[in-house]
């Protein structure tokens, strides 16, 4: 799943992607960033 990196400020194919619930109930995925390994997170299903 691909995600906005904030630190390399490109779209990037998320690694160790898993599956949350934030506060508000909502899904997201939250994954890391190949290059830089900053945590990327993505809001809804996937």
């Amino acid at each position: 799943m691909q995600a906005y990196c904030m630190k390399c400020r490109a779209k990037r194919e998320m690694k160790d992607t898993k599956s949350i619930v934030m506060k508000n109930g909502r899904p997201a995925t939250q994954g890391t960033c190949p290059v830089c390994r900053t945590k990327m997170f993505r809001i809804g299903k996937g």
